[in-house]
C-alpha cells in the first residue's frame, strides 16, 4: 500500500531531559524519524525540552519547539500548525502516556490530528497491567500467575495467597520506576507503597516472581497488511529478576533452542497482530524456564525502545527510520533494506557476528546507594561490542565501559578468598561477572556458580575458556615465548595487549603490539551488512576482529579486510563513549555536528565510538563508522589502517582528550588546539603559572601527592579547600573540606581510587557567584557564544545548577571583565576551536577556576538558545577552513534561557540529595522566559540553594 496522503504534517514527541531509563536511544529514534518523514515531503514538527538533542536541531525539522512536555505544550502547537497526525512511539515512555492523556482529554479529536505508529487501546493493553494479563490469557499466552492491586491491603492479601517471593510491577511506569523482588514478609509493606506511589493511576501488578528463568527479547515490525519481521532476538546474560536494561545482554540469542524459539516467535508475532489496528514497532520480552521450555510473556512495549536502538545498532536495520515509514501507510515489502539497497525491508536481518551489551553504571555518585541490581533500572548509560565469537565481544565491551578494565580482567584492588567470592556471588551487583570470573579462577565449580546466580552454564563455560586461556599465557612467563597459535587465539578471544601484558610481567602493551605486528597478528574489519554477506551491502559500518592465521603486515588492503582505505583526506572523531553523569548526550551532539561540518568541507569523516544509544553511531551519519571501544589498542590500529589527516579530540569530553596525549606521543595530528595547549589547560600547576604571567586572579593553591603535603598546601592557601583529581569529569571525588582532618580523609579516599593521581586543593571562595564563558577561537580572534551566571552559589556543580543566559544580576563591568580574560586565555593558549572558562565572582573581583580546551556541556545549550550553529562553525575553524572574521552571528533570543538540571535520585530513595562539587544530574531541559518577573523563575530564585554538603 504505499503511503497515506492524507497526511502532510506529522508532530513527534520527543522524550525530554535524560533519567535513568530514559536516555538519548529517543534521540536516535527521533532524529531518524524525522529524517525519514521529511524524506517523503512531510512536514515535520518536532516537541522536545532537552537542548543538548540532535533531534531538536532546525536541520532536523520544519518547525522545533523547546517547551516542558506538557498538553498545554501540545496544545499550543497544534493551535499554531495544521497537524494532520501525531507520532509518539519515539519519545519512549513520556510520549507515550502524553499521548494518552491527550486522548482523555479529546485533544486530538478536537483538533482533527490521527494517531500513528500505536493507538490507545493498545497503550493500555500494554501498559496497564491487569488489561495486558487478561488480554494474554484470552489470547491463549501464558503469563505469570498475577494480580493487579489498587492498595496496600489488596497487594497483601494477594502476596499471602501466592506466598513470597513475588515481584511489584506499577503501571504506566519507566526503567522498571517503583518495582522490585520482595523476598521476606518484612519489605512487603514498603515495596507495595512505593510501586503504588510511582504508578500514575496508582495501581500494581502483584505477581509471583520467576527466579531463575531466562530472560529474552523479541524487537518486532508490522505493517497495515499485517505483515510482522522480527529484526532480532535478544538474550539476558542475567536470569529474570533484574532490570533488562542492568541485565548484560546478547544478540543472537545464544542458549535458544529452535523449538522454544520457534514457540517465542509465533507468541510474539500473535501478540503484535492482536495488540491494535496499527503500523509499527514493538518489544516484546519473555521468560522461559530453562528446565522445561515453558515460556510465559512478560510485557509488551507498543513504541521504540531503549531495545530497539541496540537491536538497530546490532543488526544495521535501522528500526526506527523504517517504523514511521509504516506509520504513514508503507508496507514492509515496498521499503528497500537501506544496507543493501537491494534487498526489501521484509527480510529478516541475519547476524555473522555476536554483539554484547553492558551497562555503565555511576554508583560512586550516589553515595549510600543499594548497589543491588533488580527490576528497577539502575544504570545510566551503555556500550555495545561486535565480535566474531562471544568472548571477544565481552572482552571488548569490558574494555569500553572506561572504568580501567583491560577485558574480562578485575578491576578492583580488593582480592578475595574463594569463600568470600562466593557470598558476593549470590547477590546481583554490577561486577558479577568479574566476580564470576574470579571465582572460577580460584576453583569454584561451574555447577557452584549456577546455582548461586542461575545463570546459563553455556555463558559460565565461556567465561571458564578465558580463564583457561589467561592460565596458559601465565605459563608461557615470556612474550617470545607465547606461540603463534596461542596469540592469535588470544586476540581471537579479545585479549587485550594489555591484559597480555599483565601477565607476562616483563613487557608493555606497546611491546607486545610490536611483537604480534611482526608475526602478522593484526585486526581486520568486517561490515555490519543485515545478510550475513548472502547480498553486497553499501554500507560502510565496521567493527574488528583477528583472523585465524598471520596476515601480511602492514598491507591495509589484505584480502580479508572489508574496510578499504580510500584516497579522500581523512579526519577520526573520537566519540565520548558510554553516558555516564557528567558525559552524556551533548557529546554526541557535539561528534554527529563535527562529523557533518567535516563532510561539509570535502574530508571523509570517520567515527570511533562504541555507545549503541547515540546518533553520531548511525550508520549514515559518518563516512565511516567503527563501532569499537574508545580504547587506545583500538584506536590506534584504526589509525594504522586508515592512516588519517588528523584526529578530533574536541568533542568527545574527556573521554577523547585523555587521549590525545598518546595521539601527540605517537606523532598523530591532533586537528584544533595542540596538545601541550590543552595540557596547559588541564594541569593545574602549568595553568596558575599562566594565569600568574597574564595578571589574571585565581584561587590560591597547591599540588600535592601524599596526605603530608596535602596538609601543608592547605596551610598555605587557608581552609576551606577545595580537593579535587586532575583529568577528571563530573567533579570525580572533588570535596569541599574545613579542617586537617577532613582533607585527610579526603585525600586517603581520592589515592585509594585514583592511586598516583596528583591532588590539587585550591582556596574556597565562600559564598561568592558562578559563571562560565563558552567561546569560539581561531588563534587570531575570540567570538563569545554566551555567558551563563549560576543561579546556585560556586561550591554546586555547574552541571548541577541552575543558570541563566544571558547574565541576569552580574554588572556589566563584571562581564566585560569575563569577556577580556576569556579573550586573553583562549589567545595566550592558541585555541583553534571551543574553550570553556569558569569563573568565580567574589565581591566584583572576578576569578578563574578552571578552563576546559573543548566543547562543553554547554556548547549544546547555548547553541540551541541563540539559534546558531555554533559546532559547525567550531569544527571548520578547527580545521582551518574558516576564520571567524568571515562570520557573522545573530544572537536570537528574546529574554533568557534558563538550564535547568535534572535528578534521578527517585531510583536511590536512601542516598544524600545534597548537592556539591562532585556532579549528580543526569540529564537538562531548556526553558524559555521572556523577563525575570516570571512566576516560575522567581519561585526558582527564592528557593535556590544556599547550603552547600561538604
Amino acid at each position: 500500500m504505499p503511503r497515506d496522503l492524507s497526511i502532510k504534517s506529522v508532530l513527534i514527541i520527543g522524550s525530554g531531559p535524560i533519567i535513568i531509563g530514559q536516555a538519548c536511544e529517543f534521540d536516535y529514534s527521533g532524529s531518524q524519524a524525522a529524517r525519514s518523514l521529511r524524506e517523503e515531503g512531510i512536514k515535520v514538527i518536532l516537541i522536545n525540552s532537552n537542548p543538548a538533542t540532535i533531534m531538536t536541531d532546525p536541520i532536523m525539522a520544519d518547525r522545533v519547539y523547546l517547551l516542558p512536555l506538557t498538553v498545554e505544550s501540545i496544545e499550543q502547537i497544534l493551535e499554531e500548525n495544521q497537524i494532520d497526525a501525531v507520532l509518539p512511539t519515539m519519545g519512549g515512555q513520556t510520549a507515550l502516556n502524553l499521548a494518552k492523556e491527550g486522548d482523555e482529554l479529546g485533544i486530538w479529536e478536537k483538533y482533527n490530528v490521527k494517531l500513528i505508529g500505536v493507538d490507545i487501546k493498545a497503550i493500555d493493553k500494554a501498559e496497564d497491567r491487569e488489561l495486558f494479563r487478561k488480554w494474554m490469557l484470552a489470547l491463549g499466552v501464558p503469563v505469570a500467575q498475577a494480580k493487579t492491586a489498587n492498595s496496600l491491603l489488596e497487594g497483601k492479601e494477594f502476596a499471602q495467597e501466592i506466598g513470597l517471593p513475588i515481584v511489584i510491577r506499577p503501571s504506566y511506569t519507566l526503567g522498571g520506576s517503583g518495582g522490585g523482588i520482595v523476598m521476606h514478609k518484612d519489605e512487603l509493606d514498603a515495596a507495595l507503597d512505593r510501586g503504588l506511589t510511582a504508578s500514575p493511576i496508582h495501581e500494581v501488578l502483584v505477581e509471583k516472581a520467576m527466579l531463575g528463568w531466562k530472560e529474552f527479547e523479541l524487537e518486532l515490525l508490522r505493517d497495515m497488511a499485517d505483515n510482522v519481521v522480527i529484526i532480532c532476538t535478544v538474550e539476558n546474560f542475567d536470569p529474570m529478576g533484574i532490570h533488562t536494561g542492568d541485565s548484560i545482554t546478547v544478540a543472537p540469542a545464544m542458549t535458544l533452542s529452535d523449538t522454544a524459539f520457534q514457540l517465542m516467535r509465533n507468541t510474539a508475532i500473535a501478540m503484535m497482530r492482536d495488540l491494535g489496528n496499527f503500523a509499527g514497532g514493538c518489544n516484546v520480552q519473555f521468560a522461559l524456564n530453562p528446565n522445561t521450555e515453558e515460556i510465559i510473556a512478560i510485557e509488551i512495549n507498543p513504541r521504540v525502545s531503549r531495545s530497539s536502538a541496540l537491536a538497530s545498532k546490532a543488526t544495521g536495520y535501522p528500526i526506527a527510520k523504517i517504523a514511521a515509514k509504516l506509520a504513514i501507510g508503507y508496507n514492509l515489502d515496498e521499503l528497500k533494506n537501506q544496507i543493501t539497497q537491494t534487498t526489501s525491508a521484509y527480510f529478516e536481518p541475519a547476524l555473522d557476528y555476536v554483539i554484547v551489551k553492558m551497562p555503565r553504571w555511576n554508583f560512586d555518585k550516589f553515595k549510600g546507594a543499594d548497589d543491588t541490581l533488580g527490576l528497577q533500572m539502575k544504570s545510566v548509560g551503555e556500550v555495545m561490542a561486535i565480535g566474531r565469537t562471544f568472548t571477544e565481544a565481552l572482552q571488548k565491551a569490558c574494555q569500553s565501559l572506561e572504568n580501567n578494565a583491560t577485558g574480562l580482567s578485575y578491576i578492583s584492588q580488593q582480592r578475595l578468598r574463594p569463600e568470600e567470592i562466593i557470598d558476593t556471588l549470590r547477590r546481583p551487583t554490577w561486577d558479577r561477572i568479574f566476580r564470576i570470573k574470579e571465582a572460577i579462577a580460584a576453583g569454584v565449580s561451574i555447577k557452584t556458580i549456577k546455582e548461586l546466580t542461575n545463570i546459563d552454564r553455556w555463558f559460565l563455560y565461556q567465561i571458564q575458556d578465558i580463564v583457561k586461556m589467561e592460565t596458559e599465557l601465565r605459563g608461557c612467563k615470556h612474550l617470545e615465548k607465547i606461540a603463534t597459535s596461542l596469540l592469535i587465539e588470544a586476540k581471537k578471544m579479545g585479549f587485550s595487549d594489555e591484559q597480555i601484558a599483565e601477565l607476562m610481567k616483563d613487557c608493555t602493551p606497546e611491546e607486545v603490539y610490536e611483537y604480534r605486528k611482526n608475526l602478522g597478528i593484526i585486526r581486520v574489519y568486517k561490515m555490519v551488512d543485515t545478510c550475513s554477506a548472502e547480498f553486497e551491502a553499501k554500507t560502510p559500518y565496521f567493527y574488528s576482529t583477528f583472523e585465524s592465521f598471520p596476515l601480511q603486515a602492514g598491507n591495509g588492503d589484505i584480502q580479508s579486510n572489508e574496510s578499504i582505505r580510500g584516497t579522500k583526506k581523512k579526519i577520526i572523531v573520537l566519540g565520548s563513549g558510554p553516558n555516564r553523569i557528567g558525559q552524556g548526550i551533548e557529546f554526541d551532539y557535539c561528534c554527529t555536528h563535527g562529523l557533518l561540518a567535516i563532510k561539509d568541507c570535502g574530508y571523509e569523516a570517520i567515527m570511533v565510538n562504541c555507545n549503541p544509544e547515540t546518533v553520531s553511531t548511525d550508520f549514515d551519519i559518518a563516512d565511516k563508522l567503527y563501532f569499537e571501544p574508545v580504547y587506545w589498542e583500538h584506536l590506534w590500529e584504526i589509525i594504522e589502517h586508515e592512516q588519517p589527516d588528523g584526529v578530533i579530540v574536541q568533542l568527545g569530553g574527556q573521554t577523547a582528550l585523555k587521549l590525545a596525549r598518546r595521539l601527540h606521543e605517537k606523532g598523530i595530528k591532533i586537528i584544533g588546539t595542540s596538545f601541550d595547549n590543552m595540557d596547559i589547560a588541564e594541569d593545574r600547576g602549568r595553568f596558575s603559572d599562566m594565569l600568574k604571567d597574564l595578571g589574571i586572579p585565581y584561587p590560591n593553591y597547591g599540588t600535592a601527592y601524599t596526605t603530608d603535603e596535602a596538609i601543608e598546601v592547605a596551610k598555605e592557601v587557608g581552609y576551606p579547600v577545595l580537593v579535587r583529581p586532575s583529568y577528571v569529569l563530573g567533579g570525580q571525588r572533588m570535596r569541599i573540606v574545613i579542617n586537617d582532618e577532613e582533607l585527610e580523609k579526603s585525600v586517603v579516599s581520592l589515592l585509594k581510587h585514583l592511586p598516583g593521581n596528583k591532588i590539587l586543593i585550591d582556596h574556597f571562595l565562600d559564598r561568592c557567584q558562578e559563571a562560565e564563558v563558552d567561546a569560539i577561537c581561531d588563534g587570531e580572534q575570540v567570538h563569545i557564544m554566551g555567558i551563563m551566571e549560576h543561579i546556585e552559589p560556586a561550591g554546586i556543580h555547574s552541571g548541577d545548577s541552575h543558570a541563566l543566559l544571558p547574565v541576569f544580576n552580574l554588572g556589566p563591568l563584571v562581564v566585560e571583565e569575563m569577556t577580556e580574560i576569556a579573550r586573553k586565555i583562549a589567545l595566550e593558549l592558541n585555541i583553534k576551536g571551543l574553550i570553556n572558562i569558569q569563573y568565580a565572582i567574589k565581591g566584583n573581583k572576578v576569578y578563574v577556576i578552571e578552563a576546559n580546551p573543548r566543547a562543553s556541556r554547554t556548547t549544546p545549550f547555548i547553541a540551541k538558545a541563540y539559534g546558531i550553529p555554533y559546532l559547525n562553525v567550531a569544527t571548520k575553524v578547527m580545521l582551518g577552513e574558516l576564520m571567524l572574521r568571515d562570520c557573522t552571528f545573530d544572537q536570537k533570543l528574546e529574554g533568557f534561557a534558563v538550564k535547568e538540571p535534572v535528578f534521578s535520585f527517585n531510583k536511590f530513595p536512601n542516598v544524600n540529595k545534597e548537592l556539591g562539587p562532585e556532579m549528580k544530574s543526569t540529564g537538562e531541559a531548556i526553558r524559555f522566559i521572556k523577563n525575570l518577573r516570571d512566576p516560575w523563575f522567581r519561585q526558582l530564585y527564592k528557593e535556590r540553594s544556599m547550603h552547600l554538603s561538604k
